[in-house]
């Protein structure tokens, strides 16, 4: 990078390519993030914990089995994270794919109704979701 006549040399900073694997990874960690302030902002709605310790929810009663299954869907963004940087290649940009598309769907069938800061989350993780989808997609190839 050459410093133009008005700017020293000195004041310029270096930009290196950021590696695909840890892009990915920085937007699974931002989506795990987007998912976990959804669900914490969502206990405020008022009535959410007198329901929640009924075990009234959209999966039903409370049990082991339902807060596997909700454990199951966080869980796995979050090690997608640390899974994009460790996994070979072709299996990362499939899962990377694959998941992306799952939860963005799975996020746009729970919109509907939704107050507006979940609405807002939610249109916040279908982008992130879709450049995961994208960036895996579009994963360079050696020429």
């Amino acid at each position: 990078m050459q410093a133009d006549a008005t700017t020293p040399a000195s004041s310029q900073y270096a930009d290196p390519p950021i590696p695909r694997r840890v892009q990915l990874a920085a937007l699974w960690a931002s989506l795990t993030f987007c998912y976990l302030y959804g669900d914490y902002f969502g206990l405020y709605k008022p009535g959410k914990l007198e329901r929640m310790l009924q075990g009234a929810g959209p999966m039903g009663p409370t049990s082991q089995g339902s807060l596997l299954v909700v454990s199951l869907l966080l869980v796995v963004p979050g090690l997608m994270s640390i899974l994009s940087l460790l996994l070979p290649v072709r299996a990362t940009r499939w899962l990377c794919i694959g998941l992306a598309v799952f939860y963005a769907l799975f996020v746009a069938i729970t919109m509907p109704g939704a107050w507006w800061f979940y609405l807002a989350y939610g249109g916040i993780e279908i982008l992130l979701c879709a450049c995961i989808a994208w960036m895996a997609w579009c994963w360079p190839r050696i020429a």
